[in-house]
């Protein structure tokens, strides 16, 4: 073997132990976490309902739209829609922004 090569994978096996390292104490802080099964199912009942809401708004505005001004579309199903990719988007930004913190959370507590 060579020397550049013995280098090589000097090099390579502190990398690769930093790297498992890194991930044995990213399993123990899981461990002691008090984030449990419940914490994720609320997760994810707040992002149901961060849809359901302006869902509902837009279903129950287009309703009362359609009683009083009658015409060729239907509010109903125009408000529906537009409530719910207002509500798809409230999720998409705010699980991309938690997401976004664990991220930076997990590099701080790597370094």
């Amino acid at each position: 073997m060579s020397e550049e090569s013995e280098i090589k994978s000097a090099k390579d096996g502190t990398a690769f132990s930093r790297e498992v390292g890194a991930k044995a104490a990213r399993k123990l802080r899981a461990r002691k976490s008090t984030q449990g099964v419940w914490f994720g199912l609320g997760m994810m009942g707040l992002i149901g309902w961060s849809v359901v809401v302006p869902t509902l708004l837009g279903a129950a505005l287009g309703i009362w739209l359609d009683n009083r001004h009658p015409g060729k579309y239907s509010w109903t199903l125009m408000l529906l829609v537009i409530g719910l990719v207002i509500g798809c988007l409230n999720a998409w930004h705010w699980v991309s922004k938690e997401d976004k913190e664990m991220r930076e959370e997990q590099e701080n507590n790597d370094e």
